[in-house]
Formats: structure tokens, sequence, C-alpha cells
């Protein structure tokens, strides 16, 4: 798998949005892909799009993705003001 790799970096920004896989997965209620990337060590949850300054937490409330909402608030680190 992709994740497995070394030379993969799961939490690298897009170049156009800036959203990360955990960004993009938040926002289109991706919720096993966000349980997924939730369990590596080196996801920073809180990493903001580049064109909204929007969090993955802040897309998925927006968007009205209440599961994964309830994991975002779980995951330790996650700052609920943005």
């Amino acid at each position: 798998m992709l994740l497995e790799r070394a030379d993969i970096n799961p939490d690298t920004a897009d170049t156009e949005y800036g959203g990360t896989p955990l960004w993009w997965a938040a926002e289109f209620g991706y919720e096993r892909i966000v349980k997924l990337l939730l369990k590596l060590e080196d996801i920073n949850p809180n990493t903001p799009d580049a064109e909204y300054g929007r969090t993955p937490l802040w897309w998925a409330a927006e968007r009205g993705h209440e599961g994964i909402v309830k994991l975002l608030l779980w995951r330790e680190g996650i700052d609920p003001r943005h």
C-alpha cells in the first residue's frame, strides 16, 4: 500500500488548493479514508487549505459529515478553533 512506503508523505498538500489527503477526505465525506489517515502519527489534522485557511474539521462540519467530525474531535491534538 502507498501509505507503507517510506518515500510517500501522506501529509503533503496539493499544489492547487493546498489541501492534504486528510483535508480532501474530510471535505468530501470519505470516512473510511479519514479513519485510515488518522491512524498515522505523522498526519497533522490541523493543516488548513491554502485557499481559504480552513481545516479538515471545519470542512467536515460545513459539509455535514457528522461521523468525520466525531473522528477528528477524538484525535489527540485537534484544534477545534479553526
